[in-house]
């Protein structure tokens, strides 16, 4: 449902993450719709595209639909409901053609661990630059340097309470299961490393990783990275501590 009002407090949220972290493209928003809810307007419907490229059009500016008969990619189409996963994937040959693994038991094994959405509970997918959002995302999705997905999950861990962050990956799917599906499945934050598919379809840089989280959490974190931006952001990029090993002058400051 659009409300102006927040999804102008969204964009402004946004903006503030890019701001603090000096991101370099705009976080994405994701939402699952149902066949009964209105598309967006302005949204280009894409064509024959794999998910982790909708996302990559996203973070670069672009708005888009992905619809169950438009994503190319098999195992991201089984993965959002769309259709069953292709005997060749379920049975695990199919990465030893990718030369993937060496094992078909270990590429299947993989597969078997995948969280997925239940057939037909969804019938496209709506993808966004947060930075332009007319809409609340379901799942929030930043790709970018490891350390600045850090700070991200600091200010996740600080909303949480202090507890641990649990990651869970297969090194597969990264973007559409790893950072969609797990974060919209469990309500949780996960933190990724990207997947040979991700890094072959998509311009996800060799220093980039992947996160998602629940689109309701993004209030919580960017207050808490509000509060890191004033000290302890600033003072780890200076690496006053690391200046100071290699004998330069530097004032270096103590928790």
């Amino acid at each position: 449902m659009k409300n102006t009002k927040d999804t102008d407090k969204i964009k402004a949220i946004s903006k503030e993450m890019i701001s603090i972290l000096n991101l370099g493209s705009s976080p994405v928003g994701v939402r699952f719709l149902e066949d009964s809810e209105q598309k967006p307007e302005g949204a280009e419907i894409l064509e024959k595209h794999r998910y982790c490229q909708a996302l990559m059009k996203a973070r670069n500016g672009a708005n888009v639909i992905l619809t169950g008969e438009e994503i190319s990619c098999p195992a991201a189409a089984s993965a959002f409901g769309f259709r069953p996963l292709p005997e060749k994937l379920e049975s695990g040959k199919g990465l030893i053609g990718f030369g993937i693994v060496s094992d078909p038991a270990v590429g299947k094994k993989m597969f078997e661990g995948m969280s997925k959405l239940k057939s037909g509970q969804i019938q496209y997918l709506h993808i966004f630059p947060l930075n332009q959002a007319e809409y609340i995302p379901d799942i929030v999705i930043v790709e970018d340097d490891p350390e600045k997905l850090m700070w991200i999950a600091l200010a996740y861990l600080h909303a949480t309470g202090g507890e641990r962050i649990q990651s869970s990956t297969a090194i597969l799917q990264a973007t559409c299961v790893d950072a969609t599906i797990i974060p919209f499945l469990s309500q949780r934050l996960n933190f990724v490393y990207g997947c040979y598919g991700c890094r072959d379809a998509t311009d996800l840089g060799e220093h980039e990783a992947v996160m998602g989280f629940p689109g309701s959490m993004l209030p919580e974190i960017i207050e808490h990275l509000k509060y890191l931006g004033k000290k302890a952001i600033p003072r780890s990029r200076s690496k006053g501590a690391l200046s100071l090993l290699e004998g330069k002058d530097v004032e270096v400051k103590s928790c």
